[in-house]
């Protein structure tokens, strides 16, 4: 199923985090109330003294480790710069800073530019919630060369992710079994239900074991109060921050603890902060099921096989799904395409455009009763179960048989969203999902129940993002996205405030905008990051062709 905050730029997740992501623009700011405990200017409370007062111990970056999802340590920069790794500390719980502490994973790139120049440092969270920033920014950093000629990028693993003391729940043996005998999209009404259920309960039950004294503490608030940490540690007046997916949902609660401190901030793929768990898996249903109508209407274009016009190819995928729901389709590799693969393969292929010509291949393959081109997506986009190898944008596998992001993914979620459902409401509900989105609207209106059963109570509905006062912030919607659609850019620019969110229109596909290539964003982020340059309101890129499927 698809991810609503997103898989992070740097690398897909796992489906049982695509099945969970619809839930996650619900992440809440604290309460004004909140605010003024604790303290939202750069000298904080007395007893944050220390933390703010720590020298950080930089050191060439090792190999990323197995939470954090394994692979080689990352390799220097063309220009010879090494990456920097480090450990901050922070408070485990902000209201009481006196009390245990809690490590904060960090990497950097110093800037490669005059030296007098430079800005300042530029921090990234790239999604999920749950990716590592630590793994991934090493990855992306081609895409960001230009911004290291001012800024020293810098990314970290939130709370709860990869060595930030990362969340654990099932181990990966227990969940692969447990996700095999779960059904994504329950119709039985009896047993399927009850499964999914369980599988529910079992990782509550298992993250509560293992994890329970961090569960209260790793919400997007406490994530966002790390980060003003981060930026008064490495000695920077403002925060300059780039957010991607559930990144901007992080930005916009900073922005409203902290929108003094707010410096150069850029939102890309942004999320909705006005829908509950609910409403956000509607609305996801909605992009997705329209991003796939995109994909039709240029399969048409191509003259596919897969039906003469845009509603013919969406009924051709329906059908599909429900035949392989039916009767898994054997592989030639020993697998089996069910339809909860072929909705994999067809969701993580809309992330990216780039996709699309192997989605289409892949489909008109499997009207020929051949699963293998399917099945390969569905397992490198969005790896269906809790362990395996998923593929990275540049196509390297990364083994995350002991990744925690799927883990990282449902704790924060649940610690920052209130919504709480029972199996009736689903099924009250579930009628609208159906309407949104044959294809896409059962997984997604089954993934409410994720936080049933929960250990730890959600903050809010959904955040609070108000930042009178803040300065300009960059707002990239783009309005083919299916995890974020574009409607959310401005409804975070309204509950910004008045002359805070500055959106640029992107006409394109896929998830985001900055990392698709796209030459007119990449010039406005670069033109307001590097120079303070904002958009003309109202301003629109439009996305470069896609060549030839065929």
């Amino acid at each position: 199923m698809p991810s609503a905050r997103a898989i992070p730029t740097a690398a897909l997740l796992s489906t049982a985090t695509l099945l969970a992501c619809s839930l996650a623009s619900c992440a809440p700011a604290a309460r004004d109330g909140d605010r003024r405990a604790h303290g939202g200017t750069a000298s904080g409370r007395q007893d944050e003294a220390p933390f703010r007062g720590q020298t950080l111990n930089w050191k060439d970056c090792p190999a990323p480790s197995p939470v954090q999802g394994g692979g080689e340590a990352p390799a220097p920069l063309p220009d010879g710069t090494r990456w920097q790794c480090a450990t901050l500390r922070a408070p485990l719980d902000w209201k009481k800073p006196s009390g245990e502490s809690t490590g904060i994973a960090l990497i950097r790139a110093r800037a490669g530019g005059d030296r007098a120049d430079r800005i300042g440092s530029l921090l990234f969270n790239f999604g999920g919630p749950g990716g590592s920033g630590v793994a991934a920014l090493p990855g992306l950093a081609p895409d960001y060369e230009k911004l290291r000629s001012r800024y020293d990028l810098v990314s970290f693993d939130p709370r709860g992710v990869g060595d930030s003391q990362g969340v654990r729940c099932l181990d990966a043996d227990a969940a692969e079994q447990a996700e095999a005998e779960t059904d994504d999209t329950p119709d039985d009404g009896g047993d399927e239900t009850a499964a999914l259920v369980e599988f529910n309960r079992l990782t509550a039950a298992a993250c509560a074991r293992n994890s329970g004294a961090v569960l209260p503490h790793v919400g997007t608030t406490a994530a966002a109060r790390d980060m003003d940490l981060i930026r008064h540690v490495l000695g920077d007046e403002k925060l300059h921050y780039f957010g991607v997916s559930y990144g901007t949902e992080l930005g916009g609660v900073y922005a409203h603890l902290f929108p003094d401190k707010v410096g150069r901030a850029v939102l890309d793929g942004v999320v909705d902060p006005t829908r509950d768990m609910m409403a956000e898996a509607l609305g996801q249903a909605g992009g997705f099921q329209l991003a796939y109508e995109h994909f039709a209407a240029w399969c048409v274009q191509q003259r596919c096989t897969l039906g003469e016009d845009t509603e013919a190819i969406v009924e051709t995928a329906v059908a599909l799904a429900a035949d392989l729901d039916e009767a898994p389709l054997p592989t030639s590799n020993g697998g089996e395409l069910g339809g909860d693969e072929l909705v994999d393969a067809i969701s993580g292929s809309l992330y990216s455009q780039s996709f699309w010509p192997a989605l289409l291949v892949g489909l008109e393959a499997l009207t020929q009763g051949d699963g293998d081109v399917l099945l390969d997506l569905a397992q490198s986009l969005g790896q269906h179960g809790a362990g395996g190898d998923t593929a990275d944008d540049t196509g390297t596998d990364t083994d995350t048989d002991e990744s925690n992001e799927d883990d990282a993914f449902r704790a924060i979620t649940c610690a920052d969203s209130s919504s709480r459902y029972p199996v009736a409401e689903v099924r009250r509900r579930l009628p609208e999902f159906i309407r949104t989105s044959p294809l896409f609207g059962p997984g997604l209106a089954w993934t409410a129940l994720t936080c049933s059963g929960w250990p730890v109570p959600g903050e809010a509905e959904h955040p609070d993002v108000s930042a009178p006062g803040a300065p300009p912030v960059l707002l990239v919607g783009n309005t083919g996205d299916p995890a974020t659609p574009y409607e959310g850019a401005a409804r975070m620019a309204e509950r910004l405030g008045e002359d805070v969110g500055v959106t640029l229109t992107y006409r394109g596909e896929g998830h985001g905008a900055f990392d698709g290539g796209n030459g007119c964003v990449r010039d406005a982020v670069h033109a307001y990051l590097l120079d303070g340059e904002l958009p003309e309101r109202g301003a629109v890129c439009e996305q470069d062709p896609l060549p030839p499927g065929k």
